[in-house]
């Protein structure tokens, strides 16, 4: 029997790369403990308020079928809320989504096909070059460097654009890495998007969660605006990604065009997701500064227990929830030492190949446990490494 070509492009880019995390899993289920820190998943509650309003509206018969673009009151709120950083923004600005992964899928078929190219930094999160595959086109991977804090730097862009190249996916805050970019390296890289015609795709799912830098946006500059697609969801901001309510917001005329796409994909939403996301967006909840003070206390915990660990480099994020640790002066790349971690400490991490060849000697840690069950996992990470002998080469960066 024949298949489509997708299929093929796609193979080996599903859950093969959360393949650690799945044996893990497995490990669990058999009734082996093991402390898990490879996903981002929020480790408190929705607002009670929020699932109320889903509630609520479920029982008020917010059941039946929605539209394509959205459901008029979470239009609104996001109308509203994307006003306040673009003058101008109405509800033919948006369409809303099942989460973000969704919205950024969508968003791609609209902009690239085969012969086309999509500039992605490297690290990457593990899903964007699924994401680009699907639609025929290439991906390019654009090198984020430890020794910049993986700091996109607009002259590494430059040096990757050919004349394939149609988009730009950049995701700040970042993950895995946690970089959060400046509005000055925003402009300089939007300086390069404009010269060679490209579009920005900007996940900025970890907007609410920078610990104490400014959040910049190409979104928010004027002279990018009309070029800039933003990606986003509640799923990080109000910790409740098993919702699966998100948006892509951007140009008038693109949004118009993708609403087919959308249509053909979904046909609409659940109303009563939708009536929990307005509220979401329309209210103060204080979900967000929970988690960004308690990932920030446990990145700095971890930064502190290995302080002493010269074979592990941990690298402080700005933002999210994730931290990454060099571990290649331990003598083991980034794949051997989480799967070995996972056999003898019982510790899941997430290896740095995951996310792109720039983190093969990288593992990535998540923030989302509790304090004391994180120091645990740290000291069996520690004890790990200490177990493998000294430690081989010098510092290549100053974390």
């Amino acid at each position: 029997m024949r298949y489509a070509s997708i299929t093929n492009r796609l193979a080996h880019l599903g859950s093969g790369k959360w393949a650690l995390h799945l044996k893990a899993r497995e490990m669990t289920a058999k009734g082996i403990p093991v402390i898990e820190l490879t996903i981002g998943e929020p480790d408190i509650q929705p607002d009670g308020a929020l699932l109320d309003e889903a509630n609520r509206a479920m029982r008020d018969g917010r059941t039946r079928y929605s539209n394509g673009r959205g459901e008029p009151r979470v239009l609104a709120a996001l109308a509203h809320k994307y006003r306040e950083r673009q003058p101008g923004i109405t509800e033919e600005n948006i369409l809303c989504f099942p989460g973000t992964q969704t919205a950024l899928f969508a968003v791609m078929l609209g902009l690239v096909e085969d012969d086309d190219a999509v500039l992605v930094c490297d690290p990457l999160y593990a899903t964007y070059e699924g994401v680009i595959a699907a639609t025929g086109a290439s991906m390019v991977p654009v090198p984020l460097r430890p020794e910049h804090g993986f700091h996109l730097k607009a002259e590494d862009l430059e040096a990757m654009v050919s004349p394939e190249c149609r988009v730009l996916l950049l995701n700040t805050p970042h993950n895995p890495t946690g970089a959060t970019l400046t509005r000055d390296e925003v402009a300089a890289i939007g300086d390069v998007c404009v010269r060679h015609d490209l579009w920005i795709v900007c996940d900025e799912v970890y907007e609410q969660l920078i610990f104490e830098h400014d959040f910049a946006s190409p979104f928010d500059l004027p002279e990018l605006a009309e070029r800039t697609i933003v990606v986003s969801s509640i799923s990080k901001s109000h910790a409740a990604p098993g919702f699966r309510s998100g948006w892509a917001v951007g140009p008038e005329e693109f949004c118009s065009r993708l609403l087919a796409v959308s249509e053909t994909m979904l046909f609409g939403g659940q109303p009563f997701i939708a009536d929990m996301t307005a509220k979401a967006l329309s209210e103060e909840f204080d979900t967000a500064d929970r988690m960004r003070e308690n990932y920030k206390r446990r990145a700095d915990l971890i930064i502190d227990r290995l302080a002493v660990h010269d074979a592990l480099r941990p690298m402080m994020p700005e933002a999210g929830m994730f931290l990454l640790i060099d571990v290649s002066a331990t003598g083991l790349d980034g794949e051997t030492f989480a799967t070995r971690l996972l056999e003898e400490k019982k510790v899941a991490v997430m290896p740095g190949s995951s996310f792109g060849e720039q983190a093969t000697e990288f593992v990535r840690l998540s923030l989302t446990v509790a304090d004391d069950v994180l120091a645990d996992a740290v000291d069996r990470i520690a004890a790990f490494s200490d177990g493998l002998g000294k430690f081989a080469g010098d510092r290549k960066w100053a974390s």
